[in-house]
């Protein structure tokens, strides 16, 4: 049985037990060699000197944070990334950990992604630690009530390269989603502390990937990223599911071309919001 046939009924009892207790799994070979063929085709057509704020299409090179190096928003309007909306290796993991269902939360729908973005790095870059139990920050907090999870925020973490020893691997420091103090290291390796890597923080965890492995994980974990210390270039892509009564973190949409082409339930996880037409009325 393949892994995307495995994944097709959502987690097991052992990732189950393993997302609540450490706050991620490991997916691994959850995209083919071909998707990851075609992703990072798809990445090396964009102009390498695209600039911040610039689009490709409905692409656009981040300009919001420089110390998340090359980003690029909104993949998911390329091609091969959109099967990634409702990918059968993932999408019902996502669903679960969320949850909601058959609640008012899930009135617009059962998940929604709010942000889809590819990072590159390149030696000496990296990215410092943040999120954290001990934040009062709702839109990525973590719940487990009721024998359900919710979890605000959801994130797949794809390796579009192997990712190994010295590649700036990610870092979670595990169980830190239900941390209430903050972490000992936090300020030294914090991100907006303009730390460089995160990996000397106590307790931290590097995730070493090969090419289509993913992780996912809740966005309430203590992250970040190791620096990375070989040539060549790190290469992951994150696609962030909500509950569907969130909305956009940066204000991005998806373009029409898009929705046109999507089936039921992607576009509805991309966009999952109905608007009432204002008709008109005996007082206007």
């Amino acid at each position: 049985m393949s892994k995307q046939a495995c994944n097709q009924h959502g987690p097991s009892d052992i990732e189950r037990f393993s997302f609540d207790l450490k706050c991620f799994i490991r997916l691994d070979g959850a995209l083919s060699h071909d998707e990851v063929t075609a992703c990072n085709a798809a990445i090396d057509a964009i102009p390498a000197d695209l600039a911040c704020g610039e689009w490709y299409g409905n692409v656009q090179r981040e300009h919001i944070d420089e110390r998340r190096r090359i980003a690029y928003q909104q993949v998911y309007e390329m091609a091969a990334f959109t099967p990634w909306i409702n990918h059968p290796s993932w999408i019902h993991h996502a669903r679960h950990f969320i949850g909601g269902h058959d609640t008012f939360d899930s009135h617009y729908g059962d998940v929604f992604i709010d942000e889809n973005f590819v990072s590159l790095r390149g030696p000496h870059e990296a990215i410092g630690i943040h999120s954290g139990g001990h934040t009062a920050c709702k839109r990525t907090s973590y719940r487990f009530q009721d024998g359900s999870f919710m979890s605000m925020q959801v994130n797949v973490l794809v390796a579009l390269n192997d990712i190994g020893p010295g590649d700036g691997g990610t870092i979670v420091v595990p169980a830190t989603h239900k941390a209430n103090l903050p972490h000992p290291d936090f300020e030294r390796f914090r991100m907006r502390n303009g730390a460089l890597g995160c990996e000397e923080a106590w307790g931290a965890q590097e995730i070493h990937l090969k090419a289509g492995d993913a992780i996912m994980f809740s966005d309430a974990i203590l992250h970040g990223s190791a620096e990375r210390m070989n040539p060549g270039q790190r290469r992951i892509a994150v696609f962030r599911y909500s509950p569907a009564f969130c909305n956009f973190r940066f204000g991005y949409r998806p373009s029409e071309a898009l929705l046109a082409r999507l089936n039921d339930e992607q576009r509805s996880i991309v966009y999952p919001f109905k608007e009432l037409v204002r008709e008109a009325n005996r007082l206007a």
